[in-house]
Formats: structure tokens, sequence, C-alpha cells
């Protein structure tokens, strides 16, 4: 089984609405629904669990019975961070998938995700046990000098770097058993942390799936308006 895990457990103060921004409305849809249309219409995704903000999951269920979004089996209440809202979703998938089912895990907030970008990441997963998105580093990347902040005399050759993000997939049990480990040792939970830094610092070697430039993560309104371009654009292409 290819099961969804979809994180929607933020209140999205940066956007500086008065909702979390995974429900602001956009052409009379919430930005978290965009999303999990993409998961519904994807013919390897099996099911969808989302962890939600407490106190919305009644709004969600809703919205998903409105735009039918039948592949939603659980709504799951978010932590105080990223990682841990992930934990979340991951045990309660306890005693539900088999070891070797996979778990694509991806922001609420990204909602332009590519079914190609999805069936790779899918794929790799399920030959080499993971794969994340990513994409190769288009500009330059100069290290600042420590010496003189304003100045630098070093840069990193980009060809050597690739940008990861959401969606990535996981073999369940590794997922599993990763995530407590992570949690009762105190390794790769804290900050800006996710599954795929979570990972690496518990020794798994990370596989790199295709990424899509449109995969925009809606964090300012600027972010908005650049997906609202890009509803606009596509509308004729693959907008239901």
């Amino acid at each position: 089984m290819n099961y969804a895990l979809i994180i929607a457990g933020g209140s999205g103060n940066r956007m500086g609405q008065d909702i979390p921004k995974q429900f602001i409305n956009v052409y009379d849809k919430p930005v978290l629904i965009y999303t999990l249309e993409s998961f519904q219409r994807h013919p390897l995704v099996e099911a969808i669990e989302v962890v939600c903000l407490e106190g919305w999951h009644d709004v969600l269920q809703a919205y998903a019975n409105q735009f039918n979004i039948t592949k939603l089996k659980s709504i799951v209440s978010g932590g105080n961070s990223a990682q841990e809202s992930i934990r979340n979703g991951v045990f309660a998938l306890e005693g539900r998938l088999a070891d070797d089912d996979i778990v694509i895990i991806h922001d609420g907030i990204r909602p332009l995700v590519d079914d190609t970008v999805l069936t790779d990441v899918i794929k790799k997963a399920q030959q080499y046990g993971n794969g994340v998105t990513s994409l190769p580093y288009n500009e330059q990347i100069f290290i600042v000098n420590p010496d003189d902040p304003a100045t630098t005399k070093q840069y990193i050759p980009r060809e050597t770097l690739r940008r990861v993000s959401t969606p990535q997939a996981y073999q369940f049990k590794r997922l599993d058993e990763a995530y407590h480990e992570a949690f009762e040792k105190g390794i790769g939970i804290y900050g800006s942390s996710y599954t795929n830094t979570m990972m690496v610092e518990l020794g798994e070697k990370l596989y790199f799936a295709a990424g899509s430039d449109k995969n925009i993560k809606l964090t300012t309104k600027d972010d908005l308006e650049m997906f609202k371009g890009y509803l606009k654009m596509d509308k004729d292409t693959w907008l239901k």
C-alpha cells in the first residue's frame, strides 16, 4: 500500500492571516484541498492521512466531503513542531500498515505537487527503501567570510548540491523505527529538522527522486500570489 501522510498542523503566522494558511481559500477552494486533490487523483496513492491543526479536524472533514476526497481515511492532531506532527502521523499508522508499505510525506501547503514527481518518489522508495524529491541548484553558492561578513572568499560548486523538499517517501518499518529512535535519543528532531535530515543524522542513505520548480511552499503572501499565477497559467492544461 502507498499511504500519503499530509502535514497540515501549522498555524502559518508568517502569512499574516486570521486563519491557518492551509485553509485560506484560493478561487473558492482551500489550499489544503488543492494538495489533497493531487493525491486523490494519483493512481499509485491508495489512502491519505492528514495531520491537522487541533480544532480544525471537523472543518477539514467537511471540505474533504465537499470536494470528494474519498481517499482520506484519518485525521490526526499535530504537535508543537513539524517533527512532532510527522511523528504523530507515523505513530498513528502503527498496526495499519505492513513493513514494506510506502508512506509519502508531503507538506499540506505545497499544493502544486506534480504527478510525475509523485510517481518517481514512490517508485524510488519501492526500489531503494526511500525517495526524496530534489532539484539541482541553478545559482552560485558562496560562503560568508567569518572575518568580514560583507565579503566572501569561498564557494561551493553547485554541481555538488541538491535542494530537497517534499514529497518524500519511505518504507513504513524503517520510518516508524526511525521516529521512535529519534525521539528517544533526541536526534534530528529540533529546529528546522524534517524527516529527510533526521534520516541522514540516523545514518540513512537517501535516494534522489525527480523534482519540480512549481512545487512551491506557501509561506508568505507573495507565495500565495505566485500560486494564483500558476493556477491561471495552467488552467487549460491540468486544473479540473
